[in-house]
């Protein structure tokens, strides 16, 4: 499979997956936190899927479109493994993560500290969509949308 097929086949399934689970999240109160804002293509559809809730992006640094960037109370930058910390216990009721790499030995490193800080700042049936595994005990997977293949995004709900 080429690069392109399997970049799109990523993002579609990320969308699938938010579609999927936008009725779990609109019946839990609780802000929306995006680790990794890029260009601001999924904060602007979660915004869509979630109007009126607030959603917090992390990145470190704002290279989104203007339109699609959050106000500057809701927009943190710098490393997210440092500034992710701040915000445990804040009740999310989703937290979308998608900064995975590609590359093996950079993305385990960011296994060991990523499913912690996302089931931390989950509050109880809180939901996690991620581009990376994220294995950690009070992090319940959850089965994928029909015709997503496993392996290609992850879904959780934590504990």
């Amino acid at each position: 499979m080429s690069r392109l097929d399997s970049f799109i086949r990523r993002l579609t399934a990320q969308r699938d997956i938010l579609n999927s689970i936008g009725a779990l999240v609109q019946d839990t109160d609780g802000p929306v936190l995006e680790f990794g804002l890029g260009n601001g293509r999924t904060y602007d559809h979660l915004r869509e899927l979630l109007p009126n809730r607030r959603i917090i992006a992390f990145d470190r640094e704002v290279h989104s479109y203007s339109a699609s960037t959050p106000p500057p109370e809701d927009m943190v930058t710098g490393d997210i493994r440092k500034s992710g910390p701040a915000f445990v216990g804040i009740g999310a009721a989703l937290a979308h993560a998608d900064i995975g790499t590609g590359h093996d030995e950079i993305d385990a490193v960011t296994l060991t500290w990523l499913p912690q800080l996302v089931a931390g700042v989950l509050k109880a049936g809180g939901i996690a969509v991620s581009g990376l595994p994220l294995d950690w005990p009070e992090l319940e997977p959850l089965p994928l949308p029909d015709g997503i293949k496993d392996g290609r995004y992850f879904l959780y709900r934590r504990k």
